[in-house]
């Protein structure tokens, strides 16, 4: 049988990675894309209001407009609006996803902007590593389609989803006149998710690089460290 190759981890010596790359003590940075291009959108005032959560907590954000971004068409990465959204996702270390729920499902507005943002940048994957939290509006009863959908494409965005999500049904109630979100369950769940993003943020970002080091792409390097005896082994 021939050899098989495995990467040389250990428990104390991934540990001991974990503590030597964890020496940040900057503000948190968090983007934040909503939904909707309405003036009144729900889902942008449950994103400002999720803003200023973490703002509370320490973290420094910024909320991008999507009015202006042109429909993803794989040619237009001069436009302005894009390489702001490019440079806002290369900023940030964690991001948050809010969407309306249309037609049982996310809008086209939020999958907009996801689709401008590639896999990768020239070297730089711009959302590989990042921590996402995902929440949803709804003008009618309580649905999760939408965050089950920001859901996947965070994942296929190679981002840390935290579990915890936000679902705000007949938004349309929850909001006071000067766009803050009233006093609710459905605001302490944003709390509790904002919370979780914020301390997942802090722990993960420092080793989004040695978390996103994957065999497959660096199998012959493996292999030529291994025949020096520098990193890896082989199994029978």
């Amino acid at each position: 049988m021939s050899d098989i190759l495995v990467p040389d981890h250990s428990v104390k010596e991934t540990l001991a990675s974990f503590r030597a790359n964890n020496t940040s003590e900057h503000a948190p940075r968090i983007l934040m894309l909503y939904g909707s291009l309405r003036a009144e959108s729900y889902s942008k005032k449950a994103t400002q209001e999720a803003a200023r959560i973490l703002e509370s907590f320490g973290a420094e954000v910024k909320i991008y407009d999507p009015t202006g971004l042109p429909v993803f068409d794989r040619e237009n990465y001069q436009h302005e609006k894009v390489k702001e959204l490019h440079e806002l996702a290369m900023w940030s270390e964690g991001m948050v996803w809010c969407s309306p729920e249309l037609h049982g499902n996310l809008t086209s507005v939020i999958k907009n902007q996801i689709d401008w943002i590639p896999l990768s940048i020239e070297a730089v994957r711009p959302t590989q590593g990042r921590t996402l939290a995902v929440m949803q509006v709804s003008g009618g009863s309580q649905s999760f389609n939408a965050v089950n959908s920001l859901r996947i494409l965070g994942r296929w965005m190679r981002m840390f989803t935290i579990p915890n999500q936000s679902s705000v049904a007949m938004a349309w109630k929850e909001f006071n006149d000067d766009g803050s979100m009233k006093d609710s369950d459905y605001r302490d769940r944003i709390v509790d998710v904002m919370e979780e993003l914020f301390r997942m943020t802090l722990l993960l970002r420092d080793q989004k690089d040695f978390l996103g080091h994957r065999f497959s792409e660096h199998k012959d390097d493996y292999q030529e460290k291994i025949k020096s005896n520098l990193y890896g082994r082989s199994i029978e």
